[in-house]
């Protein structure tokens, strides 16, 4: 604790929000603003996720502040390939882009052609084909939904796994055929419930395709709650593979 004015106190709180201000009131609205005239060609990178025990400040999964933000794309590749393809895709690109790297994925190995790779902002992939449920993932919550996937074949369970690739521009249609093939959606997120990815997705599918489900829309998220420093409990608040097979055996129950 310190002695401060209240003055300075809010001089200090001010210039802590002025911090913020040149990605979310500026970066993202400059174009809008001078009818598409100026051009804002830039890459944030930053870092998101837990795994390290690294507690409530580190290990944070904040994707939604960014897609909140007209103007802004986001981007949450989960393989090498994609890393790659994505990164250059958005260093060409002419309005800003936060690009979220997960600190797991970094020793994560993969195949990628020498030759240039360029992979669009706005595109899905479906990683795994199946025909029970569709779960959407992205980032390293896709490695886990494929371990799952893996696990529940042996149930007789076929999952599709789609990986949006990119959160902001998302590619709706893409999670739509999904779902109108598998008439169930899980979707897993390492993130929160609150006001999350998981929810934009149920809602769209709820608004585009509830005549297609056969089953509620379930989300696999983090637990309410700041991320523990103790990495038993850390494990606990992160979505398992456990809770992700609990829940597509209840959606094709």
């Amino acid at each position: 604790m310190r002695k401060i004015t209240y003055r300075e106190v809010l001089k200090e709180a001010l210039r802590e929000e002025m911090r913020r201000d040149p990605i979310a009131n500026q970066t993202a609205k400059n174009r809008y603003m001078f009818g598409g005239k100026a051009k804002v060609p830039m890459v944030l990178r930053t870092q998101g996720g837990t795994g390290r025990s690294s507690a409530a400040q580190h290990a944070q999964s904040l994707e939604a502040w960014f897609i909140h933000i007209p103007g802004l794309k986001v981007v949450m590749p989960a393989t090498p390939y994609d890393a790659k393809g994505l990164l250059k895709t958005a260093i060409r690109d002419d309005n800003p882009v936060i690009f979220i790297e997960h600190k797991l994925l970094y020793p994560e190995t993969g195949e990628v052609p020498e030759e240039e790779v360029l992979v669009p902002l706005g595109v899905a992939e479906v990683k795994r084909a199946g025909e029970d449920v569709t779960v959407v993932a992205h980032s390293r919550m896709v490695h886990l939904a494929l371990r799952a996937a893996d696990r529940l074949a042996a149930e007789g369970i076929s999952c599709e796994v789609v990986d949006p690739r990119t959160l902001d521009p998302l590619d709706v249609p893409a999670i739509l055929r999904s779902v109108e093939k598998t008439s169930r959606l899980v979707i897993l997120q390492e993130a929160v419930a609150q006001c999350s990815f998981a929810s934009e997705v149920a809602a769209l599918v709820a608004e585009e395709a509830l005549d297609c489900l056969d089953a509620p829309i379930r989300r696999v998220t983090a637990l309410d709650t700041p991320m523990p420093f103790s990495p038993k409990l850390e494990r606990f608040v992160v979505p398992s593979e456990e809770r992700v097979i609990a829940a597509v055996r209840e959606v094709c129950a």
